[in-house]
């Protein structure tokens, strides 16, 4: 990977998108570093900003520490070169104990904030004609398959 994510650019407020935030739980032994190429094509592609990508490990003892770069996948290669300096510096220390208490003991995390560079435009194009952004949410896949199969069930079928 020759692309350096850096989180120095700063961001324009009348064309920024929606910034969101993700925490993904690996259990413990089980990191690969497989999506970091996905991750990097995101950014790549100005589909994202990432502003801040933080590891976090819950012991088993309960207590929570932020993890270095490392060789996720042990092949010798420090992985997350790629996104040293991706720090805007808006996960705490208090998100790091908070994301922390949900893992389970010995699992390990990541906590991801990104921008969402596709809905700039068309959310500064909204702001222009006096429209602004007022909610917005995540839906977990499990939950919007649980719900698609209710739908489906709960249709009549046609014969």
């Amino acid at each position: 990977m020759s692309t350096t994510v850096r989180s120095d650019e700063r961001m324009e407020t009348t064309a920024a998108g929606p910034i969101e935030y993700l925490i993904v739980e690996f259990p413990a032994g089980h990191r690969t570093g497989e999506n970091l190429p996905l991750l990097v094509d995101l950014v790549n592609r100005g589909i994202i900003r990432l502003l801040d990508l933080v590891f976090l490990r819950r012991d088993t003892d309960g207590s929570v520490g932020a993890l270095a770069l490392a060789d996720l996948d042990g092949d010798g290669e420090l992985d997350l070169a790629v996104f040293d300096g991706a720090s805007s510096g808006v996960v705490t220390d208090g998100d790091l104990q908070e994301a922390g208490a949900v893992l389970e003991p010995g699992a390990s995390a990541a906590i991801v904030v990104y921008e969402n560079l596709w809905a700039a435009p068309m959310l500064a194009a909204l702001n222009r004609c006096g429209a602004r952004l007022v909610a917005g949410g995540f839906i977990p896949h499990d939950a919007m398959i649980v719900s698609l199969d209710a739908t489906e069930t709960a249709s009549p079928t046609m014969t």
